[in-house]
């Protein structure tokens, strides 16, 4: 791998596990998600220029055994009994597609899907606008400053992949939420 390697294509997954081993959880979430034939390197939260975010399914096809895939990940996990645990990635984007744009990863406990899509989505958009420029009152609602992001014409999207479920007696559950890089 070249070491100024940038990714051109990306894609969003997620996947639950349950087992008694907190590990083997973790592993049946990642096969749900389709990654788990990679070595995964975390990254951090950009999401490089002129990328093309493409399906789950397009994605993994591209994948091979023992593959060296760098993502961002959320990972979350209980053995408390009917405890709500999620995860969630968001990503925001930039009009201008020669601009990188933001991923952020989030992880809670009793927090709906709606509840923790909209705070990975809230965290990306905010850390672009501020690199964009865009001026706006950090404590306003996400929905109130989202519009105002949007009406800046420097941000165009943002979207999120929460990952929420019930803690199952006596095992582990995982979640996990990720935006996989591709070459």
């Amino acid at each position: 791998m070249h070491p100024s390697f940038v990714p051109t294509r990306a894609f969003f997954t997620k996947g639950i596990g349950v087992h008694k081993n907190k590990l083997q959880s973790f592993e049946l979430a990642l096969r749900e998600a389709g990654i788990e034939k990679q070595n995964l390197v975390y990254v951090s939260s950009i999401y490089p220029p002129n990328c093309k975010l493409v399906d789950i399914q397009e994605g993994v096809q591209q994948l091979k055994a023992g593959q060296i895939t760098f993502c961002v990940m959320a990972r979350n996990a209980t053995n408390e009994k009917g405890r709500l645990v999620g995860s969630c990635v968001g990503m925001a984007f930039p009009a201008n597609h020669e601009h990188y744009g933001y991923i952020s990863e989030h992880t809670a406990f009793g927090q709906e899907e709606s509840e923790i899509g909209d705070f990975a989505e809230d965290l990306a958009s905010t850390m672009l606008a501020t690199t964009q420029g865009i001026e706006f009152d950090p404590e306003t609602a996400y929905d109130e400053r989202r519009e105002i992001y949007l009406m800046s014409g420097k941000i165009i999207d943002s979207r999120s992949l929460p990952c929420v479920t019930k803690g199952v007696g006596n095992m582990w559950t995982t979640t996990i939420s990720a935006v996989v890089f591709l070459p």
